[in-house]
């Protein structure tokens, strides 16, 4: 039978012991780390979330509580009151390694079985495993200490905003479905069947309407739902930092938010960020980088040497300028030694992979680099296109020729591998606004013009003319903010003109049956009194993994889902009972086999 607490309250956490404690009385609760048996004497490490004390007993110590520490084990949850005293044999790498409790009273609250893997703070033990078993995991340092900073970051939020007079306001989570990029995640409703919640992907268009209803300064912490393919910093639920404000404009909302990632960084990690944060037109974004969300922390920025190479022979370049594209590159200083004809070979195979149709390299080893288009240059025009590159001897020139949307974003992701595999990239933080986006994107499926962010964000009033003869050329009034390569948040001011409004609905094709349906209460309002107003919507699992040094949202989330949306601890989503489903009016049709 477990032993009850009665008589016991906890004084301290075993972390937080320390020699100032010697000779004061305590009561700790915790786990077994392990249990020492030296015959006369027995050590047992107590663990909780803020680390190990080490239990002494003796022969002074009381013979029923010595057979208890005796039959303990790994995992068995007690409670121990003693007193603090200095350790005979010290261990200075944990802070409480020169203290240790003397047990006078000690409670078996709870047995354990033998778990599956031992609780340490190191493990080989596959993932899998242990997202079976996601609760003993947790009981691991790593994790609790990036669960812990992860609460730290959204109390952090919180205090910040309510000093600067926002208001927290929670919005609905079973709402109307309107596009918002991704698929939703529908809830079937019982009362009128055939018809379906979504969960929101974003508060996007209630936070608007609070601006409308006079909130001028709103925030949440608000869990957003996603039907979407998985990722290492993706999954289908996931928290966002989600703020709008009223009479202001995109200077303002970046420096609310420079404030924000300020306090979070001292409060934190205690370190000093400086602001402004440098900004970067999403255009030069592109060139430079091939990213929208660029990691600036290292260079080998892409060169364009379209210009040199369009009267060339090489017909891979002169196709591709002459059907719109272009030749760009990248430089890998100093890795000739390490990017060996074999490495070039598999980094061809990876970008053919993600859209190019190959790769074009220049290896400059001996004095005579190595060239694979060499043959189609004419005289000094190889001898040019290191010059303009700036490559030297012992570097390493990596083209791709094709169509604009196909040569940046590829060559932004082989600037990322080639960085990883030299192990260039530099330890630290780097912040970046992206500015400037286009409004409209090219559908080249559809041939339509579709809205870049949403049809709510404001384009800049210089480009109003654009709408209806060169949608090309409409810049939106949004931003993003990104960190080490990743976006953490995104934000834009909003469309509050009812006529504007009309006319971008109009821009994106959307007739007056779908405005209606997808966001006719939202227009209806705007007929009312709405203010100027934009937001932002950060990331907070992203802020997380980044501040932790976490590879993967999974270590700062409690319970995660895998790559295909399920939780293996629970074994969800499940079958639901025919019962339920009548009840929904709902009946699963088995999927026909493919031939």
């Amino acid at each position: 039978m477990a032993e009850f607490m009665t008589g016991l309250k906890r004084t301290d956490y075993c972390g937080d012991l320390r020699t100032s404690d010697i000779g004061r009385e305590v009561t700790v609760c915790g786990w077994v780390q392990r249990q020492r048996d030296l015959g006369q004497l027995i050590f047992i490490d107590l663990r909780d979330r803020t680390g190990i004390v080490q239990l002494a007993f003796d022969n002074e110590t009381d013979r029923t509580i010595f057979e208890k520490a005796f039959a303990a084990r790994s995992e068995y949850v007690l409670a121990a009151k003693g007193v603090v005293r200095e350790r005979s044999s010290k261990n200075m790498e944990i802070p409480t390694g020169e203290i240790e409790v003397e047990v006078k009273d000690l409670r078996v609250l709870s047995k354990a079985e033998t778990p599956p893997f031992e609780i340490l703070d190191e493990t080989n033990t596959n993932e899998e495993l242990r997202l079976k078993y996601r609760y003993l995991d947790l009981r691991r340092g790593p994790l609790q200490r990036n669960i812990m900073m992860r609460s730290k970051i959204a109390k952090t939020a919180r205090d910040y905003f309510y000093e600067n007079g926002f208001i927290e306001i929670e919005t609905p989570m079973m709402m109307k479905s309107t596009p918002e990029g991704a698929r939703d995640y529908l809830v079937p409703s019982r009362v009128h069947k055939g018809k379906f919640y979504a969960l929101p992907q974003s508060p996007q268009i209630y936070k608007q309407l609070l601006m409308v209803a006079g909130y001028d300064r709103y925030i949440q912490l608000a869990r957003c739902f996603r039907d979407e393919d998985l990722r290492a910093d993706r999954q289908p639920e996931f928290t966002q930092i989600d703020m709008e404000l009223s009479f202001v404009d995109m200077d303002e909302i970046m420096e609310i938010n420079e404030g924000l990632f300020k306090r979070l960084f001292k409060d934190v990690l205690g370190q000093e960020l400086e602001t402004p944060f440098p900004r970067m037109t999403y255009k030069d974004a592109m060139e430079r980088y091939g990213s929208d969300k660029p990691d600036i922390r290292f260079g080998m920025e892409i060169c364009d040497i379209s210009e040199l190479v369009k009267d060339c022979d090489f017909g891979v370049f002169k196709g591709a300028i002459e059907n719109g594209g272009s030749v760009r590159g990248i430089v890998a200083k100093n890795a000739a030694s390490k990017l060996t004809r074999k490495e070039i070979d598999k980094l061809t195979e990876y970008v053919k992979g993600i859209g190019a149709k190959g790769l074009a390299f220049v290896r400059w080893v001996e004095d005579k680099p190595t060239c694979s288009f060499a043959k189609f240059m004419a005289e000094g025009q190889l001898e040019n296109i290191l010059a303009t590159m700036g490559a030297e001897k012992g570097d390493v020139v990596l083209l791709v020729a094709d169509k604009n949307s196909v040569t940046l974003p590829v060559l932004g992701a082989l600037r990322l591998t080639v960085a990883k595999k030299l192990d260039i990239i530099p330890k630290g933080f780097s912040f970046l606004w992206i500015v400037d986006f286009p409004f409209f994107e090219y559908d080249s499926e559809s041939g339509e013009w579709v809205a870049m962010h949403h049809p709510f964000t404001m384009p800049r009033e210089e480009c109003l003319q654009y709408l209806d003869t060169d949608p090309g050329k409409v810049i939106a009034k949004a931003y993003d903010l990104t960190l080490n390569g990743t976006e953490l948040s995104s934000g834009s001011i909003r469309i509050t003109d009812y006529e504007l409004q009309q006319k971008m609905f109009r821009a994106l094709k959307l007739t007056d049956e779908e405005i209606e349906a997808k966001f006719g209460f939202l227009v209806e309002a705007y007929k009312y009194g709405a203010p100027p107003h934009g937001g932002m919507g950060i990331g907070l699992d992203r802020i997380a993994m980044i501040l932790c040094e976490a590879d993967s949202l999974r270590d700062v989330t409690a319970f995660p889902k895998v790559q295909n949306a399920s939780e293996i601890m629970s074994a969800c989503p499940s079958v639901v009972d025919k019962a339920n489903l009548d009840i929904l009016g709902i009946k699963v049709v088995e999927a026909e086999d493919e031939e």
